[in-house]
């Protein structure tokens, strides 16, 4: 991977982790008003597949037979990734705090570190190790766990899935032999999330409830249609698409590290947009959670170029180390 290449997927997963950071302020803007959570995420994942559609197929063109093999992929990803990843958490809100619930979702960045090692046989060396463990702690400083808190069994479960979410959402869209375009990839993911969604509120197994009453955001009331289309356009379509191709440029370890960056932004966004001001213990916490991905980030440079005549060619190596056939 060359510098530029580097700078540009870093780049790509901060601005991918600042947008999937404005949904809690706009989720909360709608909740408030009487939306349940299955309605605010099925809207927000229906609506943004729908902006997605026609750049999809001008991006399938011509390409539509690479559909077929990556339906597995595409499967994996709606149902897991999109759909499963965020009404798992939603379901844990019910049950525990909305940190601790948050903190376990996270804790879905440890899970790539392991696939990465038992699947892929990628051993973390001591640097991703000490990282990741920085990036952890750091998160838990920036969630403020302080004080007592309720800790529900099913309410762990249901955060440990959205880890579990989180992770695939990262292994997923680190296919760099992924013939897809991302813009596709986000479509079909978030089609199928929405469809599964939908039909799961339709035979209700999930709670559904909307309504067009206005609601106030960033202490003014407005239309309930700002905060979905903020939802759908900003946190879901643009963040997907981001991510994505966040992913295959840096590999699903860093890219998923870079991802915690999301909960900085989300406590940034709460504070401008609702009041939450962070306090001095966050923001340490914030500074540590950018170490340890400094720490991931170093160990991820690319090994030595090979000696005099054995050069591979630079197509032949992919952002995650792997070669391709």
């Amino acid at each position: 991977m060359t510098t530029r290449a580097a700078a540009l997927g870093l780049g790509l997963a901060v601005v991918s982790a600042a947008t999937f950071g404005t949904s809690g302020s706009f989720a909360s803007s709608l909740m408030s008003s009487g939306w349940s959570p299955g309605a605010a995420v099925t809207v927000r994942i229906g609506l943004a597949a729908l902006i997605l559609t026609v750049p999809a197929v001008l991006s399938m063109r011509g390409r539509w037979g690479l559909l077929r093999p990556s339906l597995p992929a595409i499967a994996a990803y709606g149902l897991v990734a999109v759909a499963g990843c965020q009404l798992f958490y939603f379901n844990a809100v019910e049950h525990l705090s909305v940190s601790v619930a948050l903190l376990l979702e996270y804790s879905g960045t440890v899970l790539v570190v392991l696939w990465t090692w038992l699947v892929q046989g990628h051993t973390p060396r001591r640097r991703t190790v000490l990282g990741g463990a920085l990036a952890i702690a750091g998160l838990v400083l920036v969630l403020d766990l302080t004080g007592t808190q309720r800790v529900d069994l099913v309410g762990v479960l249901w955060g440990l899935g959205a880890a579990t979410g989180l992770a695939v959402f990262f292994v997923v869209s680190a296919r760099t032999d992924e013939a897809l375009p991302p813009v596709a990839m986000a479509w079909a993911g978030m089609a199928v999330g929405a469809v599964t969604l939908g039909v799961s509120g339709a035979v209700r197994l999930i709670d559904f409830q909307a309504g067009t009453a206005d609601v106030t955001f960033a202490g003014h009331r407005t239309s309930w249609l700002v905060p979905v289309l903020g939802l759908s356009l900003v946190a879901a379509a643009f963040a997907y698409i981001a991510g994505i191709e966040a992913a295959r440029r840096l590999g699903a370890r860093l890219a998923s590290f870079v991802g915690l960056t999301e909960v900085l932004f989300a406590t940034l966004f709460a504070w401008v947009l609702l009041g939450q001001r962070p306090s001095l213990l966050q923001a340490a916490g914030g500074l540590i959670v950018l170490a340890g991905i400094a720490l991931v980030r170093a160990d991820d440079e690319p090994p030595l170029p090979p000696p005099a005549g054995e050069n591979l060619g630079p197509d032949l190596v992919t952002a995650g180390g792997k070669r391709r056939a």
